[in-house]
């Protein structure tokens, strides 16, 4: 979520629980301008919190001209000092998928790889790599992970030009409660992999400037979403029940939306036995 408006928007989310502290929020709404004018980001998004054990991961997301380059991504201890994180890359996320349990909250401690077979301990070996990763490496993938999984906006917040970038839709205007309330009115934010896969009749109703992403209607499993209103059905929330403490809220007919991450940075893997 932007974190020019970020005290507004976590009133809008508090009705599943999670937040920050008065201080936290006060903190936040200082070092995130400080962050944006030190490194020159065009916006910088509030990703969310990642608890460990012993400590949390603040998150924010730096964002460029084009929004779907790739974001640059840092993290704090205390939200006041911040540390550049590294591009997520096949590796780390194949990695990081093979570790269980909680985060730690330290970014130097080392996990072992438990089910990693002697073939690729071997071959780890004889690269000079030690078959272990770090929680900052844990950290980017995950990120990664939810960002792909569950990073989601309204039909029609962004467009994509001819020259195929992506900017925001100055035109946008919010969606009617009645679209709100529809899973296919919301799109992945991320690289579109169901779209590719549609014939030229299902192509011909789509706005390509505006319908290049994958919508959430046909996210598996099926009823990995859930829709809710809130605030006296001025607020629309979904949650995800694959990524549990993934928050998007939209305000119909106003331009304001956004997600927000509160959890463990576990995956429901569940899931499919709950429905």
């Amino acid at each position: 979520m932007e974190a020019a408006s970020l005290l507004a928007a976590l009133e809008l989310v508090a009705g599943g629980g999670a937040g920050l502290s008065p201080e936290k929020r006060a903190v936040l709404g200082s070092s995130l301008l400080l962050l944006q004018r030190d490194y020159r980001f065009e916006r910088v998004w509030f990703w969310g919190c990642i608890q460990g054990v012993r400590g949390a991961y603040y998150i924010a997301e730096g964002l460029g001209p084009d929004r779907a380059a790739p974001r640059s991504r840092l993290y704090s201890l205390n939200c006041v000092e911040w540390s550049l994180l590294p591009p997520a890359t096949k590796e780390m996320v194949a990695q990081a998928e093979q570790l269980k349990g909680r985060f730690q909250g330290d970014p130097s401690f080392e996990y072992e790889y438990t089910e990693i077979n002697a073939e690729d301990a071997e071959r780890l070996i004889e690269d000079g790599k030690e078959p272990m990763i770090k929680e900052e490496a844990r950290l980017v993938a995950t990120i990664e992970q939810i960002d792909r999984a569950v990073g989601i906006i309204p039909r029609g917040a962004f467009v994509k030009t001819p020259l195929g970038s992506v900017h925001e839709n100055r035109n946008f205007e919010g969606l009617s409660l009645t679209e709100a309330k529809k899973l296919s009115s919301y799109f992945h934010f991320t690289e579109p992999v169901n779209l590719k896969n549609k014939t030229l009749l299902e192509k011909a109703d789509l706005d390509p400037s505006t319908d290049f992403l994958d919508s959430l209607e046909h996210d598996i499993p099926q009823g990995s979403w859930t829709v809710q209103l809130e605030k006296g059905g001025t607020v629309v929330v979904l949650r995800s029940l694959l990524w549990l403490g993934l928050t998007f809220y939209h305000v119909p007919m106003t331009k304001q939306y956004g997600y927000i991450y509160f959890g463990s940075g576990e995956k429901n893997l569940d899931l499919p036995f709950m429905m």
